[in-house]
């Protein structure tokens, strides 16, 4: 049997999605080893969806190792820890925004920066009520970067939020494994 594939998984602060991302990591730990790691935010954030101390005992519990969660920590992704695909599930518009732009002020733009110093994927699962404006120039700068893959994404609530995107989490699993294949899972934008 083969050894596993290696990836990290980290999320951001879109905490109404946590639930359902972390739903979707239970189910790669089944088939990859995960390093987890983590925005600011979520290491110390409690919300009404949760407390950050059960998050971090949740992650660590499902991926047998320690939730990464400052820039030092991140920086060795890439080139000192291998990992075959990273994945940022959630992934919120700051955080893509700050991944357009190339600036690295936090874990999780630290971690995805030394890893695509690889030229291996990094899988992006949006979470984000700007998708459709302010954050649409970062979108469309990303899906032209060489080796990023976004989860298929769909509006979530037309009326109360219209421009905003969600990942449709149920596809991350089959996402990872196109973009492993250097494929971006298509159609990009469901209805």
């Amino acid at each position: 049997m083969s050894e596993k594939l290696t990836i990290g998984y980290g999320l951001c602060g879109s905490f109404c999605t946590h639930a359902r991302s972390i739903g979707i990591l239970e189910i790669l730990t089944q088939d990859y080893r995960v390093i987890p790691f983590v925005s600011g935010n979520v290491y110390t954030t409690d919300t009404r969806f949760g407390r950050a101390a059960d998050t971090l005992a949740i992650l660590e519990k499902l991926c047998g190792n320690p939730v990464l969660h400052t820039i030092a920590e991140a920086e060795p992704l890439g080139p000192k820890v291998h990992l075959d695909a990273m994945v940022i599930s959630p992934c919120t518009g700051n955080t893509l925004a700050k991944m357009a732009h190339g600036i690295t002020d936090t874990c999780v733009t630290m971690a995805a920066k030394a890893h695509l110093r690889t030229n291996r994927p990094l899988v992006v699962a949006l979470a984000t009520n700007d998708a459709m404006s302010a954050n649409l120039g970062n979108i469309g700068t990303l899906l032209n970067r060489k080796n990023i893959y976004f989860v298929p994404m769909r509006q979530d609530d037309v009326q109360s939020k219209p421009h905003s995107l969600v990942a449709e989490f149920d596809l991350l699993p089959e996402t990872l494994a196109c973009a492993l294949s250097g494929i971006q899972k298509r159609p990009l934008f469901l209805v």
